[in-house]
């Protein structure tokens, strides 16, 4: 009987177009590499409630497209071949941990910029919704301090 778990290693990356995807590209490179895993590169776009989930955002798209564009680039760099897509949801955490199910993905890799909210660091919600959520593991690669 076959199973429904894909048998090579797969890698999901959240990319949002901040200064830290490209640090976390190259990660996940890395660790591509080193499994011999497939790489998908994800960008959601979060559409507001107010409007339909299907609304026409085209700024949105250009600049979802550039990011994905990008992490063509820095994949191709290493020598890797890779799947994008970009999605629209409410939230960015559910889609990335609907994407890595759907994908079958073993691993997510995830950049956070370094973040303040009132004085203290600040994790922001997507962030944790995919740590609690996801089915696989989660590698989060968060930005370094500047002083």
């Amino acid at each position: 009987m076959a199973e429904d778990r894909p048998t090579s290693a797969r890698i999901l990356v959240a990319v949002g177009g901040q200064k830290v995807d490209e640090e976390t590209v190259r990660l996940a490179c890395r660790m591509a590499k080193a499994r011999s895993a497939k790489l998908y590169g994800v960008h959601v776009i979060e559409v507001n409630r107010s409007l339909p989930l299907s609304a026409p955002v085209e700024h949105l798209v250009e600049h979802g497209e550039e990011v994905l564009e990008q992490f063509e680039q820095l994949t191709s760099e290493s020598g890797l071949e890779a799947e994008t897509e970009m999605v629209q949801a409410r939230d960015t955490g559910p889609a990335i941990v609907g994407e890595a199910e759907e994908w079958g993905a073993d691993t997510i890799v995830m950049g956070l910029p370094y973040k303040r909210r009132f004085g203290e660091f600040f994790l922001g919600k997507t962030v944790p919704y995919v740590l609690k959520n996801a089915p696989c593991r989660v590698i989060l690669f968060r930005e370094r301090l500047d002083a």
